[in-house]
């Protein structure tokens, strides 16, 4: 392989066969990824970008294929190549770290296990030549004891130690090329600006030319030199990264970039596109975002855009860009409310009193596996969770913040030595039983980070919506029931069709919503909201964070916030507690511990943050 190789998509059309009929996933993709280059494709939840990468890597569903168009690999067409060819192809040229570590990683094989074959399919290396290099690229990725965390199972590991495994795996076999689909979703601030230096420096040493599928756009930002902006299947925006943050020129990508949560935009709605990506299987008369575009033209629904070319490196699929067009270059304005305070003031009493909670883990060996020791996940925390109001719990992964919710919720009983207390309206959680504990469990309520992990595969969305409705509200009907359940779904951006689908019909950021569906289905006072929004694109964020708020001021939710995106918690958080090893390091106002921070470690925080226009 070359340094002037590149991949390249031509015209590439997928199709896939569904029970509404034929869903066209992609329609005639264009682009081209050079080696040394970071490349990003963007967009909304099933807008196409990892049923892209799905493609160039023939690893389509059973029930899709390639209608039409190329693939190329330097002067290698990939569609022609037999399947024993394409192994060669999958992980020594291209490799490709997928979005969700949990069912990507065998449950049953150690990781190093994991790691080991990889390297051995791919490189000359064998037996402990292989082990040594697995240990390396663990501790590259930021696994903490890689000789000792080799030989662990996936499930003893963190979402983001899962996720850090799936990278080391893949560069472990040092391809040409890499697909990254939302590489650092799961990952804390810190290890993501890690994991990116890990890449800029893969680049500059192998030239290792990057395919990034984000919904990140502070990532794109800090690494990628082009960016595709993706809708409904088509690409509709190309340019340089600095072109596309300084003058974006289609008008989903400038109402991309005002949906983003940041300090400035607190206390106001963010910039929510109404409506979602239309069904794939629709026959498309003309542009397929005119019915949710500010500045849609009568024949814009009327007539399909081409892709035209803008300059040397710029492309936009819209009408508003032909020669003559009224309203070239023209900007959306904004139109931007602001909301009220969020929530009511802190009452006197808290609503969530978390008081010296600890919890250690049994470690436990030999024959018959018995208690040898304990591991301490948390340490002595106090924090308080005010009425109405958000707290946000920040660290690094595997810091504690997970654990803490789960302890919270009774979700480790059985499993976790937990002491200290957990006061829900003068209700000690942890001294609940039976009935007593069934009923708080309506005032307290979780959304888990990985959506895919926590719904029941073999469950419609209606159903799994609606368990949990005859388990705690039980004096609502059948009828009352659905009203609440399609009221949900359309609050949290699911179409209609959706309640009768299967979680495995869906994407990532889809089932999130899913997920987020089914905590506010029991009007809970509290949700425990871990990563709620880490599977999802900017436009659904800013809708889920918007339906956050309105909640909180109209009913007067609380939050507990666990999240490792800085950017959600400058917009939504009141309180901050900032986690380490299991302990809290520093903790007030939202506007104190963000603007002065008092302990050097929160300041790391921040400064890892990638932020657009920060050079």
């Amino acid at each position: 392989m070359n340094a002037a190789e590149r991949i390249e998509l031509i015209d590439l059309k997928v199709v896939l066969d569904a029970d509404a009929g034929v869903v066209r996933a992609l329609d005639g993709v264009r682009l081209s990824i050079q080696r040394g280059e970071t490349f990003a494709l963007v967009g909304e939840s099933g807008c196409g970008k990892s049923m892209t990468a799905l493609a160039l890597m023939r690893l389509l569903p059973e029930n899709g294929r390639i209608s039409a168009g190329q693939v190329r690999l330097g002067d290698q067409e990939v569609l022609g190549l037999s399947e024993a060819a394409m192994r060669e192809v999958r992980g020594g040229r291209i490799g490709m770290i997928f979005q969700e570590p949990s069912t990507s990683l065998n449950p049953v094989m150690r990781v190093g296990e994991q790691i080991v074959e990889a390297i051995e399919t791919h490189t000359a290396l064998r037996g402990a030549a292989a082990r040594a290099k697995a240990v390396e690229w663990l501790g590259r990725v930021g696994i903490a004891e890689p000789e000792r965390r080799i030989d662990a199972y996936p499930f003893r590991l963190s979402g983001g130690q899962k996720q850090r495994v799936m990278i080391a795996m893949t560069l472990a076999a040092e391809p040409g090329f890499l697909i990254a689909d939302e590489p650092t979703t799961a990952l804390d601030v810190t290890l993501q600006a890690q994991i990116l230096d890990l890449l800029r420096e893969l680049q500059r040493e192998r030239n290792l030319g990057l395919l990034l599928i984000t919904h990140d756009l502070g990532v794109v930002a800090s690494i990628a030199q082009r960016v595709a902006l993706m809708y409904a299947g088509q690409i509709i925006e190309v340019a340089t990264v600095d072109e596309f943050f300084a003058s974006p020129l289609h008008p989903y990508a400038n109402a991309l970039l005002r949906a983003l949560p940041d300090a400035q935009r607190r206390g106001q709605p963010l910039e929510a596109i109404a409506g979602t990506v239309p069904p794939l299987w629709s026959d498309f008369e003309g542009c397929r975002f005119a019915p949710r575009c500010a500045q849609a033209l009568p024949e814009c629904t009327l007539r399909k855009p081409e892709l035209l070319e803008i300059g040397t490196q710029r492309q936009v699929r819209c009408l508003l860009f032909e020669e003559g067009a009224v309203g070239r270059n023209a900007s959306i304005a904004a139109s931007v409310a602001v909301l009220p305070p969020t929530g009511k003031q802190a009452a006197a009493a808290p609503l969530l009193q978390v008081q010296q909670l600890s919890v250690a883990f049994p470690v436990r060996s030999g024959l018959l596996q018995r208690m040898s020791g304990s591991f301490v996940a948390v340490r002595e925390v106090s924090i308080e969770v005010a009425r109405g109001r958000t707290l946000a719990l920040v660290g690094e992964s595997g810091c504690g913040k997970t654990t803490i919710g789960k302890a919270i919720l009774q979700l480790l009983r059985g499993q976790a030595l937990i002491s200290g207390r957990a006061m829900l309206d003068g209700r000690d959680l942890f001294e609940l039983r039976g009935d007593a504990l069934l009923a708080a469990r309506r005032d307290i309520q979780i959304i888990f980070q990985d959506p895919f992990a926590s719904l029941n595969p073999r469950m419609r969305v209606f159903e799994l919506l609606e368990e949990g409705l005859v388990a705690l509200c039980p004096d609502l009907d059948a009828s009352a029931r659905r009203r609440r359940i399609e009221d949900l779904s359309a609050r949290v951006g699911l179409r209609p069709d959706a309640l009768l689908r299967f979680p495995h019909e869906f994407s990532g950021g889809q089932r999130q919503r899913i997920a987020i569906a089914r905590a506010l289905a029991v009007q809970p006072k509290l949700i425990v909201c871990d990563e709620p929004t880490s599977a999802l694109d900017v436009s659904v964020q800013a809708q889920i964070l918007n339906l956050l708020r309105e909640l909180q001021r109209d009913m007067g939710l609380s939050f507990l916030f666990i999240t490792h995106n800085i950017g959600v918690v400058e917009y939504i958080a009141d309180q901050i507690a900032v986690m380490r090893a299991g302990a809290i390091v520093e903790q007030g106002g939202s506007g104190a511990v963000l603007g002065r921070p008092r302990e050097n470690y929160t300041r790391d925080l921040l400064a890892a943050v990638p932020r657009i226009g920060a050079g």
